[in-house]
C-alpha cells in the first residue's frame, strides 16, 4: 500500500470533515449540509410537513455528497456524536457501488480538528497494522 485509500469522517448532520489518512499531516475539508437552521425556519412557517419533506430532501443531497467521495475508497471510518453516520452506513450498504468498500461506524464525542486527526491516525494505524506486516 504505497499510498493509503483510507478516509475518516467525522460527521453530524451539517456538517462532515473528511481527512484522507496519512501518517504524516492530514487535511480536513469539510461539506456542508443545506439544511441550515435559516432554511429551517423559512420552510417552518410554510408548514411542519413541507419542513420535514425539505429537510429530507437536503439530507439526502447531503449524503450522496458524501457517497461521491467514499466512492474512490477502499476503507471508510465514520465517526461522530449523532445518527448521521448510521443513516449514511445504511444508505451506501443499500447501493451495490458501495459493495468493495469497507465502512466501519463509531460514535465519537464532539471533537477538535487535531482530535479528529489523532482519531484517524490511532484507528487506521491499529487497523493498518496487520496488513502492512503481512
Amino acid at each position: 500500500m504505497t499510498k493509503s485509500n483510507c478516509l475518516g469522517i467525522w460527521m453530524d448532520h451539517s456538517s462532515a470533515h473528511i481527512m484522507e489518512y496519512s501518517p504524516d499531516t492530514m487535511e480536513t475539508k469539510t461539506i456542508e449540509s443545506k439544511f441550515t437552521n435559516q432554511e429551517k425556519q423559512q420552510t417552518i412557517s410554510k408548514g411542519e410537513n413541507l419542513m420535514h419533506n425539505k429537510e429530507q430532501q437536503l439530507q439526502n443531497g447531503y449524503y450522496l455528497q458524501l457517497g461521491d467521495v467514499i466512492r474512490s475508497y477502499e476503507t471508510v471510518l465514520l465517526f461522530g456524536p449523532t445518527e448521521a453516520k448510521s443513516e449514511l452506513f445504511n444508505l451506501l450498504r443499500a447501493d451495490h457501488r458501495f459493495e468493495g468498500v469497507k465502512i466501519e461506524v463509531l460514535t465519537a464525542d464532539k471533537m477538535t480538528e487535531n482530535q479528529q486527526h489523532a482519531f484517524v491516525k490511532a484507528y487506521f494505524s491499529k487497523t493498518l497494522k496487520p496488513i502492512l506486516q503481512s
